[in-house]
């Protein structure tokens, strides 16, 4: 593993403000993120796929959410020259590793789905 003159300042420390970390988690805690990363966990996919699986993410917003996890090296993306050309989304090994922990968030979510939206009602309420 590279150590960056970064990391090394601030010890991979996500409550120092300058950390890269926080970065990493604005990425991964992204609603987006979480659910191309859900999708891509079943295997390949074309953009166009994405988007039809994906409920409500715009075009926009779904190109910039690819390309920052292509960045981040979470996203392969493989051009294929056929005419039309096709473009499919992998996740890499790295991604993977993102599978599990984001399945476990999606599951938290399902299972208290009742708690948390009997709380938010009775907030609002109080309101």
């Amino acid at each position: 593993m590279v150590t960056t003159q970064v990391e090394s300042l601030f010890g991979g420390d996500p409550y120092h403000a300058d950390c890269p970390t926080r970065r990493i988690l604005d990425r991964i805690g992204d609603r987006w993120t979480v659910l191309v990363v859900g999708i891509l966990g079943n295997g390949d996919a074309r953009f166009s796929e994405l988007r039809r699986r994906i409920e409500g993410i715009s075009q926009k917003m779904l190109t910039q959410t690819l390309r920052g996890l292509e960045r981040d090296g979470l996203v392969r993306r493989t051009v294929y020259p056929e005419v039309p050309v096709r473009v499919e989304y992998a996740l890499t090994d790295a991604g993977r590793t993102l599978l599990g922990p984001l399945r476990a968030l999606q599951q938290w979510s399902i299972e208290h789905l009742g708690h948390v939206s009997a709380a938010q009602a009775a907030y609002d309420r109080t309101d």
